[in-house]
């Protein structure tokens, strides 16, 4: 009766399992798994529909609500546009003679740097009124003049380096994040490419900066940056923020995209549809803090720490311990898995002292994040006759009695 049990429950899990596998080509995975990645226990709950924080030097994910929902995010936008420009090498001095069709943004209902048909501007005070005030008519102008006098043209080169980038949650419909349902993006993604541009120093000293003065021909203008966090006295400064870039829209609602640094740690956090205005620099610093105060590089191997007991050739109940030679130091906190693996080759007959006879490798969430040789930790010299003799002879006994 027992048996025939067992094979009825075997039987029910084959067919649930069958059933799985036949409903599996209709799923989503990626988006499955991203949508139950979260914040771990302790971690803060920023007013936001979506938001994320990663290790700025790893890209690692930290914590997060919904981190791959795809969500209007407004001149969050910008951010691509500036990694675009800058990844094709931009001459930084070179004047752009400002079109009729993007002063027309000027004096609309979008956020403007106030340029007038004909203006001329250099390709670096366009993209500071791009990434400062988040100029939509300086936007436009930068795009049409790299996209060879086509807006469009430029777009779809954003969307190129979406796809190149592996972005799936992203797509661009106009370069100033003009509310449009196939202008999107996530938390997680725009955390990425954000990575990715803070890589130029031109964009980091720009998105940096509390104000700015850009020229034309005849007149100054100047602007202040609409992040909050890197202007002082603004009420929501934040001494550790460097960038990065606001938006929002009627659609998008208050999004900011964070980072900050202090000594060997960078986060950046990104804040979608935030509770209010004001809400998302207190979002992003919450997130921010977070970073800095829960998450640290330690060693995750220290040298000397021991990984293995070699028993040493033709000696029985003799070994010698392999020890890691140096530390492995990696991003570690809440809710990070960490793995050490040691392999070790076969002793030879004889070794020095700090001799390498082996390797462990250490991962976080499963990337691997430094490695350290593992040397003998104590020398040992060949075995003697007498050893070796004795040896065998033990091997040979326990082998008779056996049979």
């Amino acid at each position: 009766m027992r048996a025939r049990i067992v094979l009825v429950k075997s039987a029910a899990t084959l067919i649930a399992l069958t059933i799985l596998l036949v409903l599996a080509p209709w799923a989503t995975p990626h988006r499955a798994v991203a949508q139950e990645q979260g914040a771990p226990p302790g971690a803060p709950k920023p007013d936001a529909t979506s938001w994320v924080l990663i290790d700025a030097n790893t890209g690692m994910y930290l914590a997060g609500k919904d981190p791959d929902e795809q969500l209007q995010i407004a001149s969050t936008t910008k951010i691509m546009v500036a990694l675009v420009a800058l990844e094709e090498g931009v001459d930084m001095d070179e004047k752009v003679t400002v079109s009729e069709d993007a002063a027309a943004w000027a004096g609309s209902v979008y956020s403007n740097v106030g340029l007038y048909p004909y203006d001329q501007v250099s390709v670096e005070d366009l993209l500071t009124a791009v990434l400062v005030p988040s100029g939509t008519d300086a936007v436009y102008a930068l795009t049409e003049h790299l996209g060879d006098g086509s807006v469009d043209e430029f777009v779809g080169k954003m969307n190129d380096k979406a796809e190149e980038m592996g972005l799936e949650n992203t797509h661009f419909e106009n370069p100033a994040g003009i509310d449009d349902p196939d202008n999107y993006s996530s938390a997680r993604d725009l955390a990425t490419m954000t990575r990715e541009v803070m890589k130029y120093p031109e964009f980091r000293k720009i998105v940096a900066k509390p104000e700015a003065t850009i020229s034309t021909q005849d007149r100054q203008i100047q602007i202040v940056n609409t992040n909050l966090l890197v202007v002082p006295n603004s009420g929501y400064d934040y001494g550790l923020a460097s960038g990065v870039k606001t938006g929002t829209s009627p659609q998008a609602g208050p999004c900011l995209v964070a980072a900050a640094e202090s000594g060997d740690e960078s986060y950046i956090a990104v804040i979608l549809d935030a509770g209010g205005e004001f809400q998302r620099f207190d979002a992003a610093t919450t997130a921010l803090e977070y970073g800095f105060g829960e998450f640290e590089n330690e060693p995750l191997v220290e040298q000397g720490d021991d990984f293995a007991d070699l028993e040493l050739p033709y000696r029985r109940d003799e070994s010698v311990k392999l020890v890691a030679a140096r530390n492995v130091t990696a991003l570690a906190g809440p809710g990070l898995e960490v793995a050490r693996q040691a392999s070790h080759e076969e002793p030879p007959p004889s070794a020095e002292k700090g001799q390498r006879l082996g390797t462990v490798k250490v991962s976080v969430e499963g990337r691997n994040v430094g490695s350290s040789p593992l040397v003998v930790e104590q020398g040992y010299e060949s075995a003697s006759l007498w050893q070796r003799t004795t040896y065998l002879a033990g091997g040979l006994k326990r082998w008779i009695l056996q049979r």
